[in-house]
C-alpha cells in the first residue's frame, strides 16, 4: 500500500500538467485515509526505493583477541564473502574484518557466516572429540647438534588437538568457498542466459560488469590496507586426516536457502547497465 500511495504522490509531483496532479493527489488521499497511511510516510517510502545504492564499508567482528582460530574463521568469512561481491580487509590479529560492498551482499554474507561458523565449530568439535585424530602422525623438525653443526632432523610425532581443529576448519572453510563460488557462477550465468532469452533484453551481463567496476573503485579509494590477507598458516602442524574430515564436513554443510545468493546476484546498482 505503501508503494501504491507513494507512486501516485511521484507522479503527482512529476507531470506539469495541473488537472493530472490534483487527479493523482486526490487518488492517493483516497487510498491513504481508506488505509491510515500519512502520506509523507508513503513519500519518504518511495523515495527509499527510488534511492541508487551505493557500496559502504561495514565492520564485522570476528572474535577477541587471543582466542584461538580466529584465522580460520577469518578464512571463512572471505570464502563467503568472495562469493557475493564482497571485497575484505583483515586486521592484523584477526579479530576484524572491513567489508566492502553493497548493503544486501553484505547482509548475505553475514547470515551466511552465522550459519556457516557454527556447522565449522560444531563439526570440528565432534571430530576432536571423537580422536580419530590420535592415530594420525605429523611431520616435525627436530633441532639436534652434530660434529659441533646445528642441523634438523624430520621426525613423525602425534597429531596434537589443536593441529587437528585448525587443520579440520581450513579445509571446511576453504571447501565452502568452492562451493558458493560454483553457486555464484551458476547464477550468474543462468541470469545472462536468461536475460539474452528476452525479446528486450536489460543488460544483465553489463550490470553485473559495471557493478564489480563501481566496488572496485569504491575499495580502492576507501581501503587502507597496506598489504594482502595470505589466508590462516597452521603453524603447529599438518594433518591429512584433519584436512579431509574438514573438507567432508564442508561438503555436507548447509549453505543456508541457496536462493539468497541469487537473490543477491541481482541486487544490482539501478542504472547499472544504462
Amino acid at each position: 500500500m505503501l508503494t501504491r500511495i507513494g507512486g501516485l504522490l511521484r507522479q503527482a509531483e512529476s507531470t506539469d500538467n495541473e488537472h493530472e496532479a490534483e487527479a493523482f493527489l486526490a487518488a492517493a488521499q483516497r487510498l491513504a485515509t481508506g488505509s491510515s497511511v500519512d502520506l509523507a510516510v508513503a513519500r519518504a517510502h518511495i523515495a527509499n526505493r527510488e534511492r541508487r545504492p551505493t557500496p559502504a564499508q561495514r565492520v564485522i567482528p570476528i572474535g577477541e583477541a587471543g582466542k584461538r582460530g580466529l584465522r580460520t574463521y577469518v578464512q571463512l568469512f572471505v570464502a563467503i564473502a568472495a562469493a557475493n561481491d564482497v571485497r575484505c580487509d583483515v586486521a592484523r590479529s584477526s579479530t576484524t574484518v572491513y567489508a566492502y560492498g553493497f548493503d544486501t551482499d553484505i547482509d548475505t554474507c553475514e547470515a551466511l557466516y552465522t550459519s556457516l561458523l557454527i556447522q565449522m565449530v560444531r563439526a570440528s568439535d565432534q571430530y576432536i572429540k571423537s580422536g580419530s585424530y590420535k592415530s594420525a602422525t605429523t611431520e616435525k623438525l627436530v633441532v639436534e647438534r652434530r660434529y659441533g653443526r646445528t642441523v634438523q632432523r624430520p621426525v613423525q610425532v602425534p597429531v596434537a588437538a589443536v593441529t587437528a581443529r585448525l587443520n579440520f576448519q581450513m579445509a571446511f572453510a576453504s571447501r565452502i568457498g568452492r562451493r558458493l563460488a560454483e553457486v555464484k557462477s551458476d547464477v550468474e550465468a543462468a541470469a545472462v542466459k536468461a536475460d539474452a532469452a528476452e525479446s528486450a533484453p536489460t543488460g544483465t551481463a553489463l550490470a553485473l560488469r559495471n557493478k564489480e567496476l563501481e566496488l572496485t573503485d569504491f575499495y580502492s579509494r576507501t581501503s587502507e590496507a597496506r598489504g594482502t590477507w595470505r589466508g590462516p598458516q597452521a603453524s603447529a602442524g599438518y594433518s591429512a586426516a584433519a584436512r579431509r574430515a574438514g573438507d567432508r564436513a564442508g561438503k555436507a554443510a548447509r549453505l543456508g536457502s541457496s536462493p539468497e545468493l541469487g537473490g543477491a546476484r541481482g541486487q544490482l546498482p539501478r542504472g547499472a547497465g544504462e
